[in-house]
This record gives C-alpha cells, sequence and structure tokens, in this order.
C-alpha cells in the first residue's frame, strides 16, 4: 500500500484515482492536522466487502472447512469435462 499526502493527492488527483483504480491498490491518503483516510476502486471495495461477508458468516466458514477437507481427502466433487466447460467458458 502506498502512501500520499492530502496536498499531493489533491494536486493530482486524476491520475492518482486512475492509477488506484487500473493498479487494483488501496491508498493512503495522510492530513497533517487530521486522520488519514484510504482511497480504493468500487470494485475492490465491493469485493472486500463479499470476502467479509464470508468471514463473519460462521456456517459459510464451516462449509468452506468441510469442502476443504473433502479435497484434501480427494473425496470432493469433480466436475465432468463439459461442466467445466462451461465453468471456464471454453
Amino acid at each position: 500500500m502506498d502512501t500520499i499526502s492530502v496536498n499531493k493527492f489533491r494536486d493530482n488527483l486524476k491520475s492518482v484515482v486512475e492509477e488506484v483504480v487500473s493498479r487494483h491498490e488501496t491508498l493512503k491518503v495522510t492530513r497533517r492536522a487530521g486522520e488519514a483516510f484510504m482511497v480504493m476502486s468500487a470494485e475492490d471495495w465491493e469485493r472486500e466487502q463479499e470476502t467479509l461477508h464470508v468471514l463473519q458468516s460462521q456456517d459459510l466458514m464451516q462449509q468452506i472447512a468441510a469442502s476443504l477437507n473433502t479435497h484434501n481427502q480427494g473425496q470432493g466433487y469433480t466436475p465432468t469435462d463439459e461442466q467445466m466447460n462451461e465453468i471456464t467458458g471454453i
């Protein structure tokens, strides 16, 4: 994560925002007399929210753990070639 001063952020707003969006990296903007703030793309923010939702859901985390166990034991579901083609869009 990069850090930039609020003055530099303000002076270069368009290019800084474009870089944040294209690189998919969060930027920390520091202020001399106040709290810092973060800048990130909407797509990255939505992805973070989805991740937090999963991590905060005990049921989902249990499903993931159970799936990992069956996978590690070689007992997981194996899709057909046709299903894999549909999943991967080939």
